[in-house]
């Protein structure tokens, strides 16, 4: 897992784990990750300085962590499981009490927002494009990833 920095078009920075680097930028690219302060889609990875491990034959001198803010690596693993159970629990509520309307979501968030149908949670899929201008029109909306679920081998 790699901590990235991030930025949106508001300038609003803010952080999230990645399996890789090429998984960050297809989701970025994707629009399926949103700021976390006004939920737009226009975001890109920010600059940062590497975390570099000095080799062990050198002198050790103190290193600054930019990933785990001085703790230690079981401790930022237990984070990242942390986060990673929060975020399935998310996605099972979302999965348990909203309606997945599948490719339709733009258009479905349209008619609840404008009264043509039942005010409800739903989930499914947008493109980036249909996003923004979701957002433009001041509908609310969040992109969060909803990768395929596993299956279970048997």
């Amino acid at each position: 897992m790699i901590l990235y920095d991030l930025i949106c078009e508001k300038e609003h920075q803010f952080d999230s784990w990645f399996r890789n680097s090429s998984v960050v930028e297809k989701l970025i690219k994707a629009g399926q990750v949103a700021c976390p302060k006004c939920g737009s889609v226009k975001v890109q990875k920010a600059l940062q300085a590497p975390n570099i491990t000095p080799s062990k034959k050198k002198a050790k001198a103190p290193k600054a962590s930019t990933v785990s803010e001085g703790k230690s690596n079981a401790d930022v693993t237990q984070a990242v499981e942390k986060m990673t159970e929060a975020y399935n629990e998310l996605r099972e509520t979302i999965e348990k009490n909203f309606d997945n309307v599948g490719d339709q979501f733009a258009e479905e968030a349209r008619k609840i927002h404008y009264g043509e149908a039942p005010e409800r949670g739903i989930y499914g899929d947008a493109t980036p494009e249909q996003t923004e201008e979701l957002h433009e029109e001041g509908i609310p909306v969040y992109a969060l990833p909803m990768p395929k679920k596993k299956r279970k081998l048997s």
